[in-house]
C-alpha cells in the first residue's frame, strides 16, 4: 500500500491516510460515502462524537464485510450534551455498532474538565478496561501537552490538529514537541489552500511540483504532509479523487519541494491577507466549535 501504516508509542499500529467524516452530516450520504472510502482501500475511518454521524460510519463499517481488526476506528470524546468521558465511550461504542475503538480522542483541551490531568486520567482508565486500544488528544498546543505529560501515566500516541502551508510556521513547534515525546501528529484540512484559499502563494510551487510529477495540486498537498511525518484525515465525495488520494502516498518530493511549500506558506502566513488565509482555514474547523458550543473562534488557532 502508497500509505504504509505508522506505529504508536503504545505499539500499536495506526494507517497514515485516514477518511474523515467532519463534513459529512448525517443519513445516508454518510453511510454511502464511509462504505465508497473502504471499497477504495481506505482502512482507517475517523469520526466524532460531535459529527453526529458514527451510527451511519458504524453501519458502513459493519457492512463492509472486512473483520473487525482490518477497520482503523477513531473517534473522539466532544462534551456532547454534557456527558461525561466515561459515558460518551459507551455512547459511541453502542452508535458504531463496535466492543472498541481504535482511537479515542479529547477533542480540544477546553473539553478536559475538570483539568486535563483528571480528564487524562479517566482515558487511561477507559483504555485499560478495553473500550480503546489506543488514546490521545486533539487540537491540543505544547503547553496543553506538557500538563498531561507532567502526570500522564500513559502517554497519548497522538495529536489532531489543524495542518496545511499556511498554518505550518504557526503548527511546527508542536510538530517538534511531539516529535520529541513520541507523539504523532495527524493533519487536517491539509487542503485548504487549494479548496477554500485558492491564489495564495502556495499555489505556485504546488502546480509546478505537480507538472513535474505528472500529479495534482491536492495529491502534492497530501504528500507535503507525509513527508513531514503526519497522518492525514481527509475526505471527498469524488471516487477519483479518493483514488488520487490514494496514489498521492506514492510521490516522493524532495527537499527543494518541501521547502518551496514552506517557504511559500510562510509567505501568505506574513501577507496582509494571511489572516483571510488563517481564518477560512478556521472556518472549516469551527464545525467543531459550532458542535460543542463551547469553543471560541481562536481557541482552534
Amino acid at each position: 500500500m502508497p500509505w504504509d501504516s505508522i506505529k504508536l508509542n503504545d505499539g500499536t499500529q495506526i494507517p497514515s491516510i485516514g477518511f474523515g467524516t467532519w463534513t459529512l452530516g448525517n443519513g445516508q450520504n454518510v453511510i454511502d460515502q464511509v462504505d465508497q472510502a473502504i471499497s477504495l482501500g481506505f482502512s482507517h475511518v475517523d469520526t466524532a462524537q460531535s459529527y453526529r454521524n458514527e451510527v451511519e460510519a458504524g453501519k458502513a463499517i459493519r457492512e463492509s464485510g472486512l473483520a473487525r481488526e482490518e477497520i482503523y476506528v477513531t473517534t473522539k470524546y466532544s462534551g456532547l450534551d454534557g456527558l461525561d468521558i466515561e459515558t460518551s465511550i459507551q455512547n459511541s461504542l453502542a452508535n458504531l455498532g463496535i466492543s472498541y475503538v481504535d482511537l479515542y480522542l479529547i477533542h480540544h483541551p477546553r473539553l478536559a474538565t475538570p483539568d486535563i490531568p483528571t480528564a487524562w486520567a479517566k482515558m487511561e482508565a477507559l483504555q485499560k478496561k478495553g473500550f480503546a486500544k489506543s488514546i490521545g488528544v486533539s487540537n491540543f498546543g505544547v503547553e496543553d501537552l506538557k500538563i498531561l505529560l507532567a502526570s500522564a501515566k500513559i502517554k497519548p500516541v497522538a495529536n489532531q490538529i489543524l495542518w496545511h502551508p499556511y498554518v505550518y510556521a504557526q503548527q511546527a513547534p508542536i510538530l517538534e514537541f511531539s516529535k520529541q515525546n513520541d507523539i504523532v501528529i495527524e493533519g487536517y484540512s491539509t487542503l485548504i489552500p487549494i479548496t477554500r484559499s485558492p491564489g495564495g502563494p502556495v499555489d505556485k510551487p504546488l502546480s509546478e511540483i505537480a507538472e513535474r510529477l505528472d500529479a495534482t495540486p491536492d495529491q502534492i498537498l497530501l504528500a507535503w504532509a507525509k513527508a513531514k511525518g503526519v497522518v492525514v484525515v481527509t475526505t471527498s465525495s469524488k471516487e477519483s479523487r479518493l483514488k488520487g488520494y490514494q496514489r498521492a502516498g506514492d510521490l516522493k518530493l524532495t527537499a527543494s519541494d518541501i521547502s518551496a511549500i514552506d517557504s511559500a506558506g510562510a509567505e501568505g502566513a506574513k501577507r496582509s491577507t494571511a489572516r483571510v488565509f488563517v481564518r477560512r482555514a478556521a472556518v472549516a474547523a469551527l464545525a467543531v466549535a459550532a458542535a460543542l458550543r463551547v469553543l471560541t473562534y481562536f481557541e482552534i488557532l
